[in-house]
């Protein structure tokens, strides 16, 4: 099915749903789709920037990845034991792996938000406080992580203590301590990164909705002003 582009009768409907009658729509089809637009993009921008430099999930605590279930357990005992450097080691690697897979992120997110179609549109505007996000993780997630992991891969094999991470992970899947992508240190952290972009990028949607002044784009103030 072909992309349609919005309709003045689109808008009617939209502004009807939400302003109460169509009369009261503030903006214009044109200018409705240049500000989800705006949005979508601003958020994603934004969330890759944060993300995709040195210490953007190691030196923050909301995405920081730390080893999954019991093994984060165990890696006190190892501290304990006088492993903490190589503990340690392993735990700064993953973050950094996510660094490295993350600007990858920004050709595709823009490229969805090229393809918005008018129900995505229309979804988005009138959607809850995270739709933007969550339009973004159904459209990109599988992509995404598809090009995260072998990045994630060749930085986590640099470290010995991943090939031992795998090796103690898949005897524990075998005792049900662990579950799917968390028994593999690379799938493990490409989830971990994606549901950490996806995290940055609500909460850009969110200042978006509750300040659209305070972005300083006037699309945004115009589209989003009214909600």
């Amino acid at each position: 099915m072909q992309r349609r582009k919005f309709t003045s009768a689109t808008l009617l409907v939209l502004a009807a749903g939400r302003w109460g009658t169509a009369g009261a729509s503030p903006f214009s089809e044109t200018d409705a789709a240049s500000g989800v637009r705006a949005a979508l993009e601003r958020g994603a921008v934004s969330a890759v920037g944060l993300l995709g430099r040195t210490d953007g999930f190691l030196g923050n605590p909301k995405v920081r990845i730390p080893l999954p279930g019991f093994l984060n357990d165990a890696a006190s005992l190892l501290r304990a034991t006088g492993q903490q450097k190589r503990v340690d080691a392993l735990i700064t690697a993953m973050n950094r792996a996510a660094e490295s897979a993350v600007p990858e992120a920004k050709a595709v997110l823009v490229n969805t938000v090229k393809n918005l179609s008018v129900e995505d549109a229309r979804h988005l505007v009138t959607g809850g406080d995270n739709s933007v996000t969550q339009f973004f993780a159904d459209k990109t997630r599988v992509p995404l992580g598809e090009r995260f992991l072998p990045i994630v891969t060749r930085a986590t094999e640099r470290v010995s203590l991943a090939a031992k991470y795998n090796a103690v992970a898949g005897k524990a899947a075998a005792f049900g301590l662990l579950r799917g992508d968390d028994a593999n240190i690379e799938r493990y952290v490409t989830g971990k990164a994606l549901d950490g972009l996806y995290l940055m990028i609500g909460e850009e949607e969110r200042k978006i909705r509750q300040d659209p002044i305070g972005t300083g784009s006037a699309i945004l103030k115009k589209v989003f002003g009214g909600l």
